[in-house]
């Protein structure tokens, strides 16, 4: 069949080459030409003749110089590469640098200018036929000794791709330099210079529309290439159609000849990192290599020995953050501020004036001057709706060093940092009871949400943890928590001191984030400089016995923001108890609902402002209770190496639980009666119900999940005596939902609600139709714990026996004491939960 398919197909193929030679020929009357002579002709056409260098660059060529030498003659574009950079690897950058129209969907928050939209490492490389080839870098996979054969199958198992070609156009004369014509590769849709394929799904592009789209400029500097388009592409996979135009900007920059020595990971201080897989380390196995990422700070060779000394030096390259000539003037001066509050944090490291932010000049003071510049690393303003604000870095992959970064600045994320001092501090301080902050307010909250994001610039990654290393009570000592702040690290998802009553009298120094004493000891861990003669190897066991040293100090804790089960690793919490802290928080809550009416109305204006700070509220409270259920069969997860002393992984106490139930009760399943104001819902017309409902459904769904029962489980096989045990624990859980049954009080609709969602729950837990499903209910996504992805069979495991029995039990409660009530809506709702739990035993009879 094969061959009978392929002869006709060759047949075809012939005819129709007959046909185009007998066209070709009627049109040109030539005559036919023998066959060596048409291999000539098509070797002549595959392999160009490369000319000289004043026919292709002419006197009408616009030269400039710099990493390459860039000539422009008429539409026409020419790179010409110094032979001494082939081979040499450049960084390639992409960003939007002016977003289209309706680029964005919804409350995006990308799509706007200064946003990253690919990036790779890049070598320019001589190849065949007289061609400049581009190829595509990966540094996943290492080995470094070419003498032995590991090398050499790591080099064949990774051959580097060939993104694109370049017929050499001419040679410099003295042949130190190739030029290639660079116009077509520019023009084109190319990935390499611009959309990956992700983000053109994101943004729905479809094709390049050619007569709309062109080069605007190309500029060389003494490091980097820029290169400036316009395009327009059509909208693909979306309803709305059209065309979108925007501009892009492709930076290639040459990274370091020698990369920054690396410093290896340790999971005690948090770093984002760059990784790669070395066959070398490991001698009967691969190693998984994580490195720091991390600015190159080295002191200046004439520096070198006070540095050794101990004296602070100026770095050779310090840290410049620009700010974004769009920004609002009032604001820039607090944008500044918040870039240089990290300049103390670096003489621990032995440097100053290490980072500084500073105005970007004017095109007038600096012609040459773009933020789009790789070079420069920027605070970038977005007139964004979106209530938010990032820090990422782009780290050579090499080491690890940190080449630039764009902070996204969205407009909106005043109005959040609004929303929360307003709610979490307007009981304590009386400039948040407005909707409109004064300006040195508001700018100090910028100030410190830009030191946040600064810091992940610099390579740290949020430290969960670090708030939990205060005493609650601490959070109220006026005079402790002003001197110390309420969290060791800006690096904490803090926000604001919630724990501080009205009558502690704590000022804004004791309220507000602040760089702290982890921070401090973050950069120095990061960027304190060893010497050439120090070995990665050498300066790896120097900083991890300075680690273990540090851990004595319980500030200088890191707690991983991927953590699923350590409740002292949790954003927007406060102090080492979450069940007090939290206490606290709501005696705040409930002196703020009152007032709220008052403090959000503004003349003219609707009830808009106080819908949107109630529901700020209600989302406060439910951080409140989540803070406090994750410390139920939660596990404590402290990384040590070999020489310290302890356990990693400690179960939290059985009173701590015990704690975190009874706060549950007492703020959850009680009807929450502050919180629903009849004037509210007067003015904003929420519903009440339907929040009340979500969040019992919620907190029922987190307390009884198959993630946490197969954690409580767990800790019972390990340690009985140290593990709260799934059967007391439900067992309090429904002294707590059904207390009215002990009491006899009529069971209000909250509680009846609570009840039958309870009940449903348990019953959904064993029914089963349900079981597969539940079964493979996993635990949230990136994030990691003991027996994260362990989830165990219900209907093989201790659960489905356990759970039938305490039903059985809930039903005899129930038939015990139904008889007792005297409202009909308590007795109905009570005779169907036993109707319910009646059903499901018959239905699922043996």
């Amino acid at each position: 069949m094969f061959k009978r398919i392929l002869s006709k197909t060759t047949l075809i193929f012939s005819v129709l080459c007959v046909s185009l030679t007998v066209i070709k020929a009627q049109k040109t009357n030539t005559p036919a030409v023998d066959s060596a002579k048409a291999d000539s002709v098509k070797k002549a056409a595959i392999k160009p003749k490369i000319r000289s260098y004043k026919e292709v660059i002419t006197d009408k060529a616009k030269t400039s110089k710099g990493l390459f030498v860039i000539h422009q003659i008429d539409e026409k574009y020419y790179f010409e590469i110094p032979t001494k950079v082939l081979k040499k690897d450049i960084l390639v950058i992409n960003r939007i640098a002016e977003a289209g129209a309706d680029m964005r969907i919804g409350r995006s928050t990308i799509g706007f200018a200064g946003d990253p939209i690919n990036g790779s490492v890049v070598q320019f490389e001589m190849g065949p036929n007289k061609n400049i080839f581009l190829k595509r870098m990966s540094y996943t996979e290492y080995s470094s000794d070419s003498t032995k054969a590991m090398y050499a199958a790591v080099k064949k198992n990774n051959v580097q791709a060939i993104s694109a070609a370049f017929p050499i156009a001419a040679y410099k004369p003295d042949s130190s330099a190739i030029v290639i014509d660079v116009t077509s590769f520019i023009n084109e849709d190319t990935e390499m210079l611009y959309f990956n394929g992700v983000y053109k799904m994101m943004f729905h592009v479809g094709a390049q529309k050619n007569d709309r789209s062109y080069i605007k400029y190309v500029r060389t500097f003494p490091t980097n290439v820029e290169i400036r388009v316009v395009k327009t592409y059509a909208v693909a996979g979306s309803t709305r159609g059209g065309d979108l135009t925007m501009e892009l900007n492709s930076s290639f920059v040459l990274l370091p000849e020698k990369p920054m020595k690396p410093r290896y990971y340790d999971e005690r201080v948090g770093y984002f990192t760059t990784d790669y897989t070395d066959f070398d380390q490991n001698p009967q196995g691969v190693k998984e290599v994580n490195m720091a990422n991390r600015w190159r700070l080295e002191p200046k060779p004439e520096d070198v020995e006070r540095y050794k000394k101990g004296e602070l030096v100026e770095p050779q390259k310090p840290i410049v953050f620009y700010i974004d000539p769009a920004t609002p003037q009032k604001w820039v001066s607090y944008l500044i501020q918040g870039v240089n509050d990290w300049s103390k944090t670096f003489e621990k490291a032995g440097f100053k004036n290490a980072i500084m932010g500073k105005i970007a000049p004017t095109p007038q003071e600096d012609p040459t001057f773009s933020l789009d510049d790789a070079r420069h690393s920027a605070i970038v303003y977005k007139p964004s709706s979106i209530p938010n604000a990032s820090g990422p870095s782009i780290a050579d992959p090499r080491s690890g060093e940190i080449i630039e970064s764009h902070i996204n600045w969205y407009h909106n994320v005043m109005k959040l940092i609004r929303n929360w001092y307003m709610v979490q501090a307007g009981a304590v301080d009386k400039r948040a009871r407005t909707m409109e902050f004064e300006d040195e307010l508001m700018g100090q909250l910028i100030r410190f949400v830009a030191s946040h994001e600064v810091g992940h610039t610099l390579g740290l990654r949020h430290n969960f943890g670090s708030s939990s290393t205060v005493p609650v009570e601490k959070l109220r000592d006026k005079a402790w928590v002003e001197a110390n702040g309420h969290t060791p690290s800006i690096m904490d998802y803090a926000r604001f001191n919630y724990v501080a009553q009205p009558e502690d009298n704590i000022s804004e120094k004791g309220i507000f984030p602040r760089i702290g004493d982890y921070d401090t000891w973050a950069i120095e861990w990061g960027y304190r400089w060893f010497d050439a003669n120090t070995s990665v190897e050498d300066e790896n066991k120097i900083m991890s016995l300075l680690t273990t040293t540090k851990q004595e100090n319980k500030r200088l804790w890191f707690g991983t923001e991927i953590s699923s089960t350590d409740p002292r690793s949790q954003n927007e919490d406060l102090g080492d108890n979450s069940m007090v802290a939290g206490e606290y928080g709501l005696k705040n809550l409930k002196r703020v609902v009152p007032q709220l009416i008052e403090w959000t109305k503004q003349p003219t204006k609707n009830y808009d402002g106080l819908k949107e700070i109630f529901l700020a509220v209600n989302s406060q409270f439910d951080r409140y209770t989540v803070h406090v259920l994750k410390n139920i069969a939660g596990i404590y997860e402290t990384p040590k190496t070999v020489e310290q002393a302890g356990a990693v992984y400690e179960m939290v106490s059985i009173a701590k639980q015990k704690e975190a139930v009874a706060f549950i009760e007492r703020n959850v399943f009680t009807y929450p009666a502050w919180l629903y104001d009849e004037n509210i819902f007067n003015k904003t017309g929420i519903g009440f119900i339907p929040f009340l409902t979500d969040r019992q459904g919620g907190v029922m769904e987190s307390m009884l999940s198959t993630y946490r029962l197969t954690r409580m489980i767990n800790n019972e096989a390990i340690s009985k005596e140290k593990s709260y045990t799934t059967s007391e624990y439900l067992d309090d859980i429904t002294k707590g939902i059904f207390k009215e049954l002990y009491s006899n009080k009529a069971i209000d609709t909250y509680k009846r609600n609570f009840q039958k969602i309870y009940v449903e729950k348990l019953l959904k837990l064993v029914t089963p139709s349900d079981l597969r499903a539940a079964t493979n209910i996993s635990s949230p996504a990136n994030v990691r714990g003991p027996g994260y992805s362990e989830i165990l069979d219900v209907k093989t495991s201790d659960i489905s026996s356990l759970v039938k029995y305490k039903l059985k039990a809930i039903q005899k409660l129930i038939q015990l004491n139904s008889s007792k009530f005297d409202d009909t809506m308590s007795k109905a709702h009570l005779d169907d939960l036993n109707g319910r739990i009646t059903k499901f035993f018959k239905s699922n009879e043996q």
